[in-house]
């Protein structure tokens, strides 16, 4: 099946799309092995200019392997072009990642000294977007004159062949000795198509560090010679997804351009995505399903995102919608399929990272966006769109290439699988009838556990399409108990009676106890003082920046000074320590706080890593953040002063109290173990329980309203 001779173009600047440019040559590059040979062997020819946006780079990975363990780095690689070229320059973009992300990145303190190695090596990473964003864009221009845009980073665990070999022992990179098999797509574009791409590179990179790059004045081929173009001479349009950011406008041309190109399909739709959780496009693509005549849809996912934090997220959003798109499917014309490789043990499947639309054959598109409802409207992407517009050899090219990605995951040649579309009258078809073989399609199920569902939150959070408000992000640090789960909550408050009532008991029966009463009768004539006022404070803000936990002084302040007293020496305390845990952020650089902090998280245990991660996933953004750590990012995020007071002083309120009063009744039931210090410390306790979700879900509710009102 080839389809119709129908002429349109669904490309149009100023509604989808950013500018439409000339191509001398267009290539499609088909997993890692591919791609980065492509890199290197246009990076060899540069003379001027090597430009990179990227999410995620790795100076240790390999571009080319063969086998052999010493070919050169990422980093050894750029260097030594340098080395060769005195005019080249080379310029590196990476997203200033969340957190969230420090443990699966190239370590902070190794970026340093790897981008540090030459002068003319130039590496910055980029914040420059709204709260809870990311650049997502992936893009390499060179000499302005070839660009790469897709789905591939340069980082690790991205090189594969085409095989998806389950033995392949190239698949190795620093700290990942033995990855999954990884399928992914990029386009190659030459002429005034990479020139606008370079400038697009360029004005990012204004952004980020407010220097202007110049373009570069070579006029020299860098084409790989290798690189077979699979057309020639054709316009392409560039999409963009942009945020609102300091003035600009928003730029949803990735989304419009999403839309167009469903509704305009005729015959077929065939996507190939990481992820699937956007609710607008997932209604587009219901609402053709529910079209007498509409088209028929296919759409090839991993079995699992990749990861157990991802597929407890926007995994459980996919299933959601795919759910819904099943409902819309009246005609029985959508195919949801995992590839699947029989040799490859459970535990390894093939994580699809592909970002590809192919519409008919007259439509393709590869970019960095996913189907997801933040490379719609929240992350920085770039997209490629080729449309034939009637030309013969343009659609030839755009069903090759459906065909040689359904060949590769059916485990036949795309010649096969065009035979099989002409024979049957439909992709759908054709793939039905080359499935099961060694590497073949399955059926990709919908079924999420109950469990699951119900712990993940709603899109917002998860895959949100709006930034992230920062007065919102600093009600979740502050007060990120009151925000989480029920259940959650009480038995964290369980464990914070226990760890209270073991401190009680060891004031009681060990040495602590002799110190403790110690400094209370050493105390004793200078108790109201503002001297010991003073210096209980001053003990409080040391002991915060040396991350002792506050629970442990709030409870010894109480033991030393009684309830009342100890209360208002304890909350004084807190509260300053948190002003200069806040200050502390304030004054020092985003970067450095995000580096010291990424210091501990490689240190640390990597399963608490990973817990701490999880966490985050399931609706909480600093979960188990040590206090001291919840101020100086607050400081260093630039929340206001205001905010950061209020908030503050809510949460120690009723937290310093709630420590005290119980720090005390346990200290006498330790002392005077009878029925009625017993009685009150149980009737205590049992109140709290009790009354502790209906006070967060009061607290929490009226917190995130008096935020939304006041800070929008």
């Amino acid at each position: 099946m080839t389809g119709d001779h129908f002429v349109h173009r669904i490309a149009a600047e100023g509604r989808n799309c950013w500018r439409r440019a000339h191509a001398d040559r267009v290539a499609f590059l088909v997993d890692g092995a591919a791609y980065f040979d492509a890199f290197a062997a246009a990076a060899e020819r540069a003379e001027r200019s090597i430009l990179v946006l990227a999410w995620d780079v790795h100076s240790g990975i390999r571009l080319r392997r063969d086998g052999r363990e010493d070919g050169p780095t990422l980093g050894d690689f750029l260097v030594d072009l340098l080395e060769r070229r005195p005019d080249l320059h080379v310029n590196v973009l990476d997203w200033d990642f969340a957190m969230i992300y420090a443990i699966e990145r190239e370590s902070l303190p190794v970026v340093g000294r790897a981008w540090r190695r030459h002068p003319r090596l130039h590496f910055r990473l980029d914040a420059t977007h709204p709260l809870g964003a990311s650049h997502h864009q992936k893009v390499v221009v060179v000499d302005d004159a070839i660009a790469f845009v897709g789905g591939f980073d340069p980082a690790a665990c991205r090189w594969d062949t085409s095989e998806h070999a389950p033995d392949d022992g190239r698949r190795t990179d620093p700290g990942y000795p033995d990855y999954p098999p990884f399928h992914d797509v990029q386009m190659a574009v030459s002429g005034d198509a990479a020139a606008a791409l370079g400038e697009l590179a360029r004005e990012r990179w204004y952004h980020a560090t407010r220097v202007r790059l110049p373009a570069p004045d070579t006029a020299g081929d860098v084409w790989p010679a290798g690189l077979d173009a699979a057309v020639e001479d054709v316009p392409i349009a560039i999409a963009r997804t942009e945020p609102a950011w300091e003035g600009r406008p928003p730029v949803y041309e990735v989304e419009a351009m999403f839309l167009d190109a469903i509704a305009a399909a005729r015959r077929t739709i065939y996507l190939e995505m990481q992820y699937l959780t956007s609710a607008r496009l997932v209604e587009a693509l219901a609402a053709r399903l529910r079209e007498r005549e509409g088209p028929e849809a296919l759409l090839v996912m991993p079995l699992v995102c990749s990861g157990w934090l991802e597929e407890a997220t926007m995994g459980v959003l996919r299933s959601r919608l795919l759910r819904r798109l099943a409902d819309a499917d009246a005609f029985r014309r959508l195919r949801v399929y995992h590839p699947v490789n029989s040799r490859l043990p459970p535990d390894r499947r093939l994580n699809v990272h592909s970002k590809v639309l192919v519409v008919d054959d007259t439509f393709v598109r590869i970019g960095s966006a996913n189907a997801s409802n933040r490379s719609m409207r929240l992350d920085t992407e770039c997209d490629l769109v080729l449309e034939a517009e009637g030309r013969a050899h343009v659609r030839a090219a755009i069903a090759a290439l459906r065909d040689r990605l359904l060949g590769e995951h059916l485990g036949v040649p795309a010649a096969q699988v065009a035979e099989a579309t002409t024979a049957h009258g439909s992709l759908t078809a054709a793939v039905e009838a080359l499935r099961g073989g060694e590497r073949t399609l399955v059926p990709l199920g919908t079924a999420t556990p109950a469990w699951l569902d119900d712990l993940a939150p709603d899109a917002a959070l998860l895959d949100p399409d709006e930034p992230v408000s920062r007065q919102g992000v600093v009600l979740e640090l502050l007060l990120g108990e009151l925000s989480s789960p029920a259940r959650g909550f009480v038995v964290r408050t369980g464990a914070m009676v226990v760890g209270v009532l073991s401190l009680a008991i060891a004031w009681q029966w060990t040495p602590l106890g002799h110190w403790v009463r110690w400094a209370a009768h050493s105390a004793r004539p200078m108790r109201e003082s503002a001297v010991m006022a003073l210096a209980v404070i001053t003990a409080f803000v040391a002991g915060g920046l040396l991350l002792v936990p506050a629970t442990a002084l709030i409870v010894a302040t109480t033991l030393v000074f009684g309830p009342i007293l100890g209360f208002a020496y304890a909350f004084l305390g807190s509260l300053a320590s948190a002003f200069a845990g806040y200050g502390l952020g304030h004054v020092l650089s985003r970067e450095r706080v995000r580096r010291a902090l990424g210091r501990l998280l490689h240190a640390i245990d990597p399963r608490l890593a990973r817990r701490i991660v999880r966490a985050v996933a399931t609706g909480r953004l600093v979960p188990i953040a040590p206090f001291t750590v919840v101020n100086l990012v607050a400081g260093a995020s630039g929340v206001d002063l205001p905010t950061f007071a209020l908030r503050t002083t809510v949460m120690l309120t009723f937290g310093t109290a709630i420590l005290t009063l119980l720090a005390w009744r346990f200290a006498d039931v330790v002392r005077h173990p009878d029925f009625r210090n017993v009685g009150w410390l149980v009737a205590i306790v049992l109140l709290f329980l009790l009354l502790a979700p209906f006070a967060r879900r009061r607290h929490w509710g009226a917190a995130t309203r008096w935020t939304r009102e006041h800070h929008g």
